[in-house]
C-alpha cells in the first residue's frame, strides 16, 4: 500500500501548531492577565508558574513554521505574503515577551517590563488570530502564487478571530493559574476565569456560525447529509466541554477547567481540519498540491520520527518535574 506522505505531513504539522497553541497559549494568557493581578507578589507568582516551560513551549511554532517552509513550499509561499503583517506582529510581540520574561527579574522597578510583557502577549496572541482568520476566509492564489492585496488579511472577520483568541488565551492562562497557585492568587484567577470563560464560548459559537458563510464548501461540509452526521460529533463534544468547564469553574476545581479549556481549544482545531481537508489554503491550494516532492518528504520524515519522540519526551518530563503548585518566594512544591 501506498504512503500518502504528504498527508502524513499535514498531520505532522497540525500537530505541532496544535501543541503550540495548547502549550504556549496559557503563557501567554498569563501575559494578558498580568495588569489585573492585585500586586507585583502575584505577579511574580503567576511567572513563576510558567518559567521552567515557557521557552520550550515555543518549540512548536518553531517546528510548526519551520515544516511548513520545507514541506509544503508552496503554502509557505502563498500563505506568507497574504500575512506579512500579522506574522511581523507576531514576532515582535514574542520578541518583547523574551526580553521582559528575562529583564523583569533584574530590575528593581518592574512596571515597564510587566507592561511589555503585557502588550508582547496581547500583540502576539491577537495576531495569531488574525493569521487564522485571514487563513480561513480564503487567500487568493493566482498561477500558484499570491494574487490578493497588502490589507486582504485585515477583515471583520479576521478581527473577531484575534479577539477571540486573545480572549481564549486569557482562559487558558486564569485555568492554569487555578491549577497551579494557593490562596488569593488562586481566588483572583477563578473570578477572571469566569467572563474569559463567557466570553470563549461566545466567541467559539460567533466564529462557528460565521464561518459556513465564507465558502460554499464550509456550508455543504457542516449543514448537508450525510456529511452531518459525521461531523456532528464535533459540536456535541463542545457543548459536553462547555458543561464541563462551567462545573469545574463552580464547584472550584483545580484541574478540570484547565483541562476543559484545552479541550474547547483541541475541538475547535478539529472542526478547523474538517473545514479545511483537503486544503491546506483554502480555497484552492491542496494539501497534494503544496507537498514537496516525495524524496524530499520521505528524508525529512526519517529526521522527525527520531526528534519528535525526543521532543514529546523532554516536554513530557518537564512539565513532569515541574508539577503541582506555586507558593510566593519559595517556587515549586
Amino acid at each position: 500500500m501506498e504512503i500518502d506522505l504528504p498527508l502524513i505531513w499535514a498531520l505532522l504539522i497540525a500537530t505541532a501548531v496544535l501543541l503550540y497553541v495548547v502549550l504556549d497559549g496559557f503563557d501567554l494568557g498569563i501575559g494578558l492577565l498580568f495588569p489585573f493581578l492585585a500586586s507585583e507578589e502575584e505577579r511574580d507568582v503567576a511567572m513563576n508558574t510558567v518559567a521552567p516551560v515557557w521557552d520550550g513551549n515555543e518549540t512548536w511554532l518553531v517546528l510548526g513554521g519551520g515544516g511548513l517552509f520545507a514541506v509544503f513550499p508552496l503554502a509557505y509561499a502563498v500563505v506568507m505574503p497574504a500575512v506579512y503583517a500579522p506574522v511581523t506582529a507576531m514576532l515582535l510581540g514574542l520578541v518583547f515577551r523574551g526580553v521582559a520574561f528575562e529583564f523583569r527579574w533584574k530590575v528593581t522597578r518592574k512596571g515597564v517590563w510587566d507592561w511589555s510583557f503585557t502588550l508582547g502577549s496581547l500583540a502576539a496572541a491577537f495576531s495569531q488570530g488574525i493569521i487564522l482568520g485571514a487563513l480561513v476566509q480564503g487567500v487568493v492564489v493566482e498561477n500558484r502564487a499570491y494574487a490578493g492585496g497588502w490589507w486582504d488579511w485585515l477583515t471583520p472577520f479576521s478581527l473577531l478571530c484575534g479577539v477571540a483568541v486573545v480572549i481564549g488565551y486569557a482562559l487558558l492562562g486564569a485555568t492554569w493559574l487555578v491549577m497551579k497557585t494557593e490562596g488569593e492568587i488562586r481566588d483572583r484567577a477563578f473570578r477572571l476565569a469566569w467572563p474569559a470563560a463567557i466570553g470563549t464560548v461566545a466567541m467559539v459559537g460567533i466564529v462557528s456560525l460565521w464561518t459556513p458563510f465564507l465558502d460554499p464548501v464550509f456550508m455543504e461540509r457542516w449543514f448537508s447529509l450525510p456529511g452531518l452526521f459525521w461531523v456532528a460529533p464535533v459540536p456535541v463534544l463542545t457543548a459536553l466541554t462547555v458543561a464541563s468547564l462551567g462545573i469545574g469553574l463552580l464547584r472550584r476545581r483545580d484541574i478540570q477547567p484547565f483541562l476543559s479549556a484545552q479541550i474547547l481549544f483541541v475541538l475547535c482545531f478539529v472542526g478547523l481540519g474538517i473545514s479545511f481537508y483537503p486544503n491546506i489554503v483554502p480555497p484552492s491550494v491542496s494539501i497534494h498540491d503544496a507537498a514537496a516532492p516525495d524524496e524530499s518528504l520521505s528524508f525529512l520524515l526519517v529526521g522527525t520520527v527520531v526528534l519528535l519522540p525526543i521532543i514529546l519526551a523532554y516536554t513530557a518530563y518537564s512539565y513532569s518535574v515541574f508539577r503541582g503548585k506555586v507558593r510566593a518566594g519559595e517556587g515549586y512544591h
